[in-house]
């Protein structure tokens, strides 16, 4: 019984604090492109998930300072390990769309994105995505310190402007 106990303490002395980026939330706006749709002028499915990796883009660059470039300069490449998209409503030709990204969870060795497109308020599509570190032979290897720490967005930083 007191191995389980030292167990069980040795378990929790080594959890990790959460990664403050968790919750950190990006919106940008764009419109849709004739190239995005299909004939029936509907943006194709498969073009969301390049919306998402605007989304991400921009949130890293937003959070960090720093872009996608300075973490593969760093060594390490975020490959996408899993993505699911849920489209409730057609985009269309000419529409402006708004993306919220938020880091959903943070992992030794992974991140999850959520996504929401809007129109007009109105949401049209959920999204998630799964990225999992790894270094230039493939090999797994943690979230950069500095990815894993970027502060949270909330109400009292975000400027009045």
């Amino acid at each position: 019984m007191e191995k389980q106990a030292d167990a069980v303490q040795n378990a929790k002395s080594t959890r990790r604090k959460p990664a403050a980026a968790i919750g950190y939330e990006s919106e940008i706006q764009f419109r849709v492109r004739y190239q995005e749709t299909d004939q029936m002028g509907v943006v194709y499915h498969g073009n969301y998930f390049a919306f998402f990796e605007m989304g991400r883009t921009e949130l890293l660059r937003e959070a960090t300072g720093r872009s996608y470039r300075d973490v593969e300069e760093s060594g390490v490449m975020m490959v996408v390990s899993e993505a699911r998209c849920r489209y409730l409503k057609p985009a269309r030709y000419d529409d402006m769309l708004t993306l919220r990204t938020r880091v959903a969870n943070v992992t030794a060795a992974s991140l999850v994105h959520d996504y929401e497109i809007y129109r007009d308020g109105e949401l049209l599509v959920k999204g998630e995505t799964t990225l999992v570190c790894v270094d230039n032979r493939g090999k797994i290897v943690p979230v950069p310190e500095w990815i894993r720490n970027f502060s949270r967005k909330t109400d009292e930083t975000k400027s009045d402007d």
